[in-house]
């Protein structure tokens, strides 16, 4: 089922969202409506504060950019409960992010290339490795959501000004996308 993604305002977006346990109820068919949202929506990532739910779950999905970065085809892959244990800051790069829940906003942001990373897969096993390169990039931008955070809040305080009336603009429900979403609540 396609679910509407939570557009910025949204309270849940900037909740920390909490670990679920193994047996988790509907987990599978979570997983199976968060891969064709995130489809229908032509992202590479969705965490489930984007669908209204404060849990650690995440679909990542490089297969659509594989035709640019071949060494991703194939890759579609959920995670659970994940936490950034550590981050390698020796070296970082700043490219271009947007976001599902930020329609018709692109901006430059800073990330370390590397970082260390423990979840669950699909099957319950755990991991914990070092990742590195875009895929870091990606596992930054949604393990942010986990933790209430967003791309803009890691912008400089100069580009957030710049930017400002686009987030009114979002907090106003003014925006257009091609996929359902639900608007924050007009105050």
């Amino acid at each position: 089922m396609i679910l509407p993604i939570y557009i910025y305002g949204q309270p849940v977006l900037r909740k920390v969202a909490q670990d679920i346990p193994t047996d988790y109820p509907g987990l599978e068919q979570l997983l199976q409506d968060m891969r064709e949202t995130l489809a229908e929506s032509e992202g590479i990532g969705l965490a489930a504060p984007q669908i209204g739910k404060a849990i650690r779950v995440v679909i990542i999905d490089l297969d659509v950019i594989s035709d640019d970065l071949p060494e991703y085809k194939g890759f579609k892959q959920a995670f659970i409960n994940p936490h950034i244990l550590e981050y390698d800051d020796e070296k970082t790069e700043t490219s271009e992010e947007g976001c599902l829940s930020l329609p018709g906003i692109h901006e430059k942001v800073v990330r370390p290339t590397r970082i260390h990373v423990q979840w669950l897969d699909e099957q319950l096993q755990p991991h914990d490795e070092w990742v590195d390169g875009y895929l870091a990039r990606v596992m930054q931008h949604e393990f942010d959501h986990l933790d209430g955070k967003m791309f803009v809040d890691r912008v400089s305080p100069l580009r957030k000004q710049l930017i400002k009336s686009k987030l009114r603009a979002l907090l106003q429900g003014r925006y257009r996308c091609g996929y359902k979403t639900k608007a924050p609540v007009a105050k």
